[in-house]
């Protein structure tokens, strides 16, 4: 039998069977904090993590949940013209009040607070992706498919 799952990471885990998808969260012993740490951790390669990140519309004050290929970095130009607003990239405590998780283990579904999402489109060019589960050591592995029905995101092209 396996190891009980840490809170944070069972709250991944309920949010996932809540969607109805058969993902599994696992707990592993390297870091998984970074795109690259992740990949390393995993086995697999850098652009098939889902890296998730917060944004904060510097208007509205809104979260934003941008959930992009490891290999990218976010065009913070195109994303401001996706919601008619400028962004800034949120800071931890805005990101755990808006998420109930800290940077470094934030997943894509499960938050405290529902959020606008965005789905980097080069996440459907792999047959399994990984994301963050909770804590900078819990992954689970999904498609993409299973990404849009856990996050209800729009898909845009965002690097």
């Amino acid at each position: 039998m396996s190891e009980p799952l840490s809170e944070s990471a069972q709250k991944v885990q309920n949010a996932l069977n809540h969607h109805g998808v058969t993902c599994e969260v696992i707990e592993l012993p390297d870091s998984t904090r970074t795109a690259q740490e992740a990949a390393q951790a995993i086995g697999c390669r850098v652009e098939q993590i889902a890296k998730s990140l917060v944004f904060q519309g510097k208007t509205t004050n809104r979260p934003i949940l941008v959930v992009a290929s490891g290999v990218h970095r976010v065009n913070e130009k195109k994303l401001r013209d996706l919601l008619s607003e400028p962004v800034k990239k949120a800071d931890a405590d805005f990101v755990r009040e808006h998420t109930g998780f800290d940077i470094g283990g934030i997943p894509p579904a499960g938050h405290s607070k529902p959020m606008e999402t965005f789905v980097d489109e080069d996440l459907f060019k792999y047959g399994e992706i990984w994301a963050a589960a909770g804590t900078p050591h819990a992954v689970f592995k999904l498609t993409a498919t299973d990404l849009l029905k856990i996050t209800q995101g729009k898909v845009v092209k965002i690097a």
